[in-house]
């Protein structure tokens, strides 16, 4: 009879995580579940952070089908219970700060990991998009699934493309916003976004947002919004962020939305090669765009 061969793996937390043999059965957060889809992974069931609710935003999900794959809740509402309702044999989490789960709140994290292995790959700001892409790629290869060779010839082109389209002299301006309502907007700070700082690596001029106590936003009216004189604006398309409909009762807004070129934007997108592509190629075909109407 086969023996098994244990599997371990050490996350972003400085821990080595180990199971007695290869896992299948993967419950993920969203972000974390639809980066292993692109990698040919297809978890048991997925979980929130605490701006979702109660079904999964399909904004983060990547091309997961959500329809087939089970989600089991976000924020303070979710059990232990409900992560392991599906008898998963690993737990897939992101983490920002390199300690907690994000997500999960402390004790829910603390009640998983004496009953599963867990394994984190850290998001946040010490961290460029190449790096987490490999880290990604790294959880992916030890569980048996790597990345086709054609995809990283595609993400090639797709920077390529994102640097010619930003060596003119026009030089369009891109902003990163999430919407809170008519009367504020979370404008993003580029430096603190893995995604943010490899567009500026690869051209794309991000005026820095008014200083403010937020680490990776920057809290302000519309009027200060408006006055980054944006060509591009890149805008939060989760679930969590106002709608553009609740916006127009700004004239600041309108004066944003008559000047630049909209992109729908995941702030937690897939961190894969196939990902990353897409969204070089967006952008650059608005950077374009938005440079000819200079």
């Amino acid at each position: 009879m086969e023996q098994s061969t244990p599997w371990e793996f050490s996350d972003d937390r400085g821990r080595l995580v180990v199971a007695g043999e290869r896992p299948e059965r993967i419950v993920a957060y969203i972000q974390a579940g639809a980066t292993l889809w692109d990698h040919g992974i297809r978890p048991v069931g997925l979980f929130g952070s605490m701006h979702d609710g109660a079904s999964a935003d399909p904004a983060k999900a990547g091309e997961l089908p959500l329809a087939e794959v089970r989600y089991l809740g976000s924020g303070a509402a979710l059990h232990p219970d409900a992560l392991l309702e599906d008898r998963p044999d690993l737990v897939v989490a992101v983490t920002y700060d390199g300690e907690s789960l994000y997500g999960l709140a402390a004790k829910t994290a603390q009640e998983l990991e004496e009953q599963v292995p867990v394994a984190t790959v850290a998001v946040g700001p010490g961290r460029s998009l190449p790096e987490v892409r490999e880290r990604f790629a790294a959880l992916a290869g030890s569980l048996g699934h790597g990345e086709p060779l054609a995809l990283a010839r595609e993400l090639d082109a797709a920077e390529d493309e994102l640097r010619r389209a930003t060596a003119g002299p026009a030089q369009p301006r891109v902003v990163a916003l999430s919407p809170a309502g008519p009367d504020k907007v979370h404008l993003a700070r580029p430096g603190t976004w893995p995604d943010l700082r490899a567009l500026a690596e690869h051209g794309v001029r991000l005026p820095e947002p008014v200083a403010g106590a937020g680490t990776n936003w920057s809290t302000v009216g519309w009027a200060e919004a408006a006055a980054l004189a944006p060509d591009v604006v890149l805008i939060d398309a989760r679930v969590n962020a106002a709608r553009i409909g609740a916006l127009r009762a700004d004239e600041n807004w309108r004066a944003i939305e008559a000047r630049a070129r909209l992109l729908p934007w995941n702030p937690e997108a897939p961190v894969s090669r196939r990902a990353h592509s897409r969204f070089f190629t967006e952008v650059a075909g608005a950077v374009r765009a938005a440079a000819a109407r200079k």
